[in-house]
């Protein structure tokens, strides 16, 4: 089977691709890939590095407010189609998936004109604009979140999971709190801010050391690369406690996450599909700068369930979080039935859902 993948702009589009990718290729031999994004986007910069050919368009998103920029946008989405098109040609897939972020928008399109068979998957429970779009022309959609069924035509809505869940079943917690420097006892709280981190919670984070001190639980901080230095530095004049454990970053995260009894994040969607699919209870505190408020309803799918707390950033104090914190990892009961409701939100297999229904896809073409 040949497939073309095309996700971009941030890592919560490109890395449920990559775990996608993975799980085919456990699962067969003979699948061919090609990916397409942009330039300027990440997923030129990791994609390769998984050895996964890789093409690129140029393409730019819409600006939600009326702008001459959009003019261009469409110009470039208009040759981004023609461009798509001719990648197509040459490649024949068999089928054709987006997994988000605005380069989609041409790609997709072009393979439903030339009649390529077509799935979108929305991670989040709120879709973007080029998910909306290609929703009248993609044959099915696959979604992350209950919630999301409502934006889109229900005779095409399939219920999937993030292939990223797929990836964090099974690791090893205790390697996972070794790697780290952490103790293999201690109730464990990991928080991060994502990748590049988030001040908002790092200040509070910072002003917290000093209850931090006296808890019998250990702390495990990821800071991002950007604010790392400014936080040692802070960390160094208050004190450090001896219990909390500063890092810039994380590089094996899904085996972190096993070892983690709770974890403070934000509530992007890969990081949602990962807790649920390890049933890690969470405090989530959404980011409020993204598109439709988008992980503020993640957030809410998972607390209204009973499997995270939700703490707004306007509502983000260290007395906030500290007092957050202890109620769950100071609560055996309460973490055991949060653990187990997440657990029932994940969905371990999703990668293996999604790769069926594009087989199925595939093979109605091929009939």
């Amino acid at each position: 089977m040949k497939i073309v993948i095309s996700g971009g702009g941030t890592g919560g589009h490109i890395y449920p691709a990559l775990a996608l990718v993975r799980e085919i290729q456990e699962k067969t031999n003979d699948a061919e890939f090609l990916y397409i994004g942009t330039n300027k986007g990440l997923e030129s910069q990791i994609v390769p590095r998984e050895n996964i050919p890789f093409r690129s368009i140029h393409i730019t998103g819409f600006k939600r407010k009326l702008s001459f920029e959009n003019i261009k946008t469409i110009y470039r989405f208009l040759k981004g189609t023609r461009d798509s098109s001719r990648i197509l040609k040459e490649f024949k897939p068999d089928i054709v998936i987006g997994t988000g972020g605005y380069v989609c928008g041409p790609v997709v399109y072009a393979a439903s004109k030339r009649r390529i068979p077509t799935i979108i998957h929305e991670q989040n429970s709120v879709p973007g604009l080029t998910n909306k779009f290609l929703s009248r022309y993609v044959d099915k959609i696959a979604i992350c979140f209950d919630e999301a069924k409502e934006y889109f035509p229900s005779s095409k809505v399939v219920f999937t999971g993030n292939p990223r869940a797929s990836e964090v079943t099974g690791k090893d917690g205790i390697r996972g709190r070794l790697s780290a420097g952490l103790s293999t006892t201690l109730p464990t709280v990991l928080i991060f801010g994502g990748s590049r981190g988030a001040r908002p919670i790092n200040e509070a984070v910072v002003k917290s050391f000093a209850d931090f001190a006296n808890k019998p639980y250990q702390v495990l901080y990821v800071t991002g690369d950007v604010h790392f230095e400014a936080v040692k530095k802070e960390a160094d004049l208050i004190g450090n406690p001896g219990n909390v454990v500063i890092k810039p970053f994380i590089h094996n995260m899904p085996e972190v996450l096993a070892g983690a009894n709770l974890v403070v994040s934000r509530a992007g969607a890969t990081t949602i599909a990962e807790l649920t699919s390890l049933g890690v209870p969470s405090i989530l505190i959404p980011s409020p700068y993204v598109t439709n408020n988008h992980q503020e309803k993640n957030a809410r799918s998972l607390s209204e369930r009973g499997a995270a707390v939700l703490l707004l950033e306007k509502d983000l104090t260290a007395k906030s979080l500290v007092t957050s914190i202890d109620a769950i990892l100071l609560d055996k009961e309460k973490q055991k039935q949060m653990k187990d409701k997440a657990l029932k939100l994940g969905v371990p297999d999703s990668a293996e859902r999604l790769f069926r229904l594009m087989q199925q896809l595939a093979g109605k073409k091929q009939q």
